[in-house]
């Protein structure tokens, strides 16, 4: 079985809240292959949603770059951060964000939770299935005979739940499990409640 938790706990208390389990951390500070799975990981070569001829070293970036700021457009040159550093552009440094554009060369824009389900969830999962096949196959394996415990940041398993960062734990979760959140149906409930 899969379970998210805090990388922020400690390992005693990890290890007394899930004996016998295999505790992973899937983060940016990850020390062993696992740091694949981290947002922030340069692949490169991952396609940016709705920007043909575009592409990103990270899925962190994706997201970065195509968010806009009141004063703020765009910043493409957050698709070619590799070195894992200084790829957020931040409210403290830019101001409010307006939102996520949907594309580089599009006029459409995006609030949080349609980017969410537009731009992060889709470049997300063609990581998991284009750039880290072999560890999602152990994962899948592990799983079936052990407890796993992915440590992430954040522990958001809500997709609408925009008071904090989504865990990109659930949806390695979710992908293992065969259960990835699905573009369609998260838009119709989105829009459901939303009107």
């Amino acid at each position: 079985m899969l379970f998210i938790d805090s990388k922020r706990k400690s390992e005693k208390t990890l290890e007394r809240l899930y004996p016998d389990a295999i505790i992973v951390d899937v983060t940016s500070k990850a020390k062993d292959a696992l740091i694949k799975l981290s947002p922030f990981y340069p692949h490169g070569d991952i396609p940016v949603p709705f920007s043909k001829n575009f592409t990103s070293m990270s899925v962190e970036g994706i997201w970065q770059g195509l968010k806009v700021f009141r004063n703020h457009d765009i910043d493409i040159s957050s698709f070619s951060n590799e070195k894992m550093k200084n790829i957020k552009r931040t409210v403290r440094k830019f101001g409010i964000p307006l939102g996520h554009k949907k594309g580089v060369k599009g006029e459409e824009f995006l609030d949080y939770v349609e980017a969410r389900i537009l731009i992060y969830l889709p470049s997300y999962l063609w990581i998991l299935q284009n750039k880290v096949e072999n560890i999602m196959i152990r994962l899948r394996e592990a799983n079936k005979t052990k407890n796993i415990v992915l440590l992430d940041y954040t522990t958001n398993c809500d997709i609408f739940d925009k008071s904090k960062p989504l865990s990109h734990a659930f949806l390695i979760k979710a992908y293992v499990e065969e259960v990835y959140p699905q573009q369609e149906l998260l838009l119709n409930e989105y829009s459901i409640n939303n009107k």
